[in-house]
């Protein structure tokens, strides 16, 4: 039994971008604020994206880049894209609330954002926006003007993964946005913030109010009682095999991109009093590049090569959004149309390196992952088939298909290059390379997530509804505790950062009534 009992007005759980942003608002109005963070780092998923990007149209920094977007227009997008599969005043409170929540926290002289042009994931949808004027992200912040942050913000992905040095220039990306918050949030004394502090149990009254919790730190376990409420912005269940397993979410938790905090223990405490939960078989999708350690990352920005599947023929546009790429790859595996690795096939004209620009975790050397078996050379595509264990008349024939298409100006198999997004790593022009000049190369890829998306349903004041869709009294959650709002879609980045923000913040505001 917990020893030590303290009190506070709020206390959240995970410091990603939603837990900062509900510490922050909660210290912001005055209230006595707790944040506890099961590792020992700040940042959660949020401090691994290298863009740490916000999906919020009409927002003050757009407004005064001159754009003619509007909320409505934003809204019809969204609706179109998600459809009835989430409640649509959730998905409304997300579109709506993004501008007023950055014109909030701009009045922060910490809190510094600009634009990010990013096109919207479904170019053909009604109102997408194809320039990208619905995304911003947080300002590179010297580390020398927030020095003491170094070491605990998580991230970047190479100094977890290859030991690598952390920077000592700039925090950026997610980093950035973390390091913003740490750094406005230390201005109030009301505000502590705790590492290596994890939730383990929610705490309630007779009538069934959340009153508090029980936290662990190194084997101690105390509660911290409540005045107000607790917001749940711990993240996902990506990194829990047994949860992953449990409600069917595909791929390896070795794989994922997300937090090593993102265990699933927030969503298991506030299912054990009760609440409800959808989307736990949904992520947030990917095609991984195999690294010579077996794990999958993220992978994006494509310069050429084509995929193709264990039988060697192609089956999917490779410069479309990583998401909806990701879930294609999913949808045929679980429906036994292939099976991983699958492999990019690309010729020499870049050399023997993968075309690919955004790793997100840097690449090994060509020798070791030639001797890992993940990257093949031959000079004949017969060869290269023999090597990766595809038909060879398949692969023959897929590849002269592909060049054929690059001949005639246009991808009628798979609409490569159709939308905006598919575009944006090409100048504009269409993503067609052809594959003609040997020797020619294979790398083997498999499915990364960015994080779980299933989780607590709430209402869209984040408040967490139990299974007569009631709301759980004192209890919110945000990011990826909460069930997305998105449904199965991925309208756009920065959708996971950016309703992280949105919710967490909107929680900590009906607690001040």
């Amino acid at each position: 039994m917990p020893q030590q009992v303290e009190e506070c007005d709020v206390l959240v759980a995970g410091s990603g971008a939603g837990g900062l942003v509900g510490a922050y608002t909660a210290a912001r109005e005055g209230l006595d604020v707790v944040l506890v963070e099961s590792t020992d780092k700040f940042g959660g998923t949020t401090a691994y994206s290298g863009g740490g990007g916000m999906w919020f149209p009409c927002n003050p920094v757009l407004l005064r880049e001159g754009t003619d977007d509007t909320l409505e227009d934003a809204l019809e997008y969204y609706h179109a894209v998600v459809g009835d599969r989430t409640p649509f005043d959730l998905q409304e409170t997300y579109v709506r609330s993004g501008a007023p929540l950055i014109e909030y926290l701009e009045q922060d002289e910490n809190l510094k954002f600009q634009a990010m042009p990013w096109p919207d994931y479904y170019g053909k949808a009604p109102k997408a926006r194809l320039d990208g004027q619905r995304h911003i992200a947080a300002r590179a912040l010297k580390v020398a003007k927030a020095p003491q942050y170094r070491d605990v913000v998580r991230g970047p992905l190479d100094v977890e993964r290859l030991g690598a040095d952390v920077p000592d220039d700039y925090y950026v990306g997610g980093r950035a946005l973390v390091a913003r918050f740490l750094t406005a949030i230390e201005k109030y004394p009301t505000a502590a913030l705790h590492l290596n502090t994890a939730l383990v149990e929610l705490l309630r009254d007779e009538e069934g109010t959340v009153i508090g919790a029980v936290v662990e730190h190194e084997g101690t376990r105390r509660e911290i009682r409540t005045r107000r409420g607790i917001v749940l912005a711990a993240g996902g269940f990506e990194a829990n095999v047994e949860l992953r397993q449990r409600y069917g979410v595909p791929g390896d938790a070795r794989d994922t991109m997300g937090s090593p905090g993102s265990t699933g223990a927030a969503h298991q405490a506030a299912i054990a009093i009760g609440a409800d939960t959808d989307l736990m078989d949904q992520a947030w999708w990917s095609p991984g590049l195999i690294h010579p350690d077996g794990r999958a990352a993220f992978a994006l920005w494509f310069t050429g090569g084509i995929f193709v599947d264990n039988t060697g023929r192609r089956f999917v546009n490779e410069s479309a959004p990583y998401d909806r790429l990701g879930r294609v790859i999913v949808d045929r595996l679980q429906s036994g149309e292939m099976t991983l690795p699958f492999w990019m096939i690309y010729d020499d004209k870049a050399g023997a390196v993968p075309p690919v620009q955004a790793p997100n975790v840097t690449m090994a050397s060509l020798e070791k992952n030639v001797e890992a078996g993940l990257w093949h050379t031959a000079d004949t595509l017969e060869d290269l088939a023999a090597m990766i264990g595809v038909p060879a008349e398949n692969l023959v024939a897929t590849v002269d298909r592909f060049n054929q298409l690059v001949s005639a100006g246009g991808d009628v198999d798979f609409g490569r290059g159709d939308e905006a997004y598919d575009r944006a790593f090409s100048g504009g022009e269409l993503p067609l390379v052809s594959i003609d000049q040997g020797p020619f190369h294979a790398a083997a890829f498999g499915i990364s997530d960015l994080g779980t998306k299933g989780g607590l349903r709430t209402d869209i004041d984040a408040r967490v509804l139990d299974c007569n869709g009631k709301p759980i009294r004192g209890l919110y959650a945000a990011g990826n505790t909460m069930a997305a709002p998105s449904g199965t879609a991925y309208p756009g980045g920065g959708n996971p950062i950016g309703t992280s923000m949105v919710f967490s913040h909107r929680a900590v505001r009906a607690m001040c009534g």
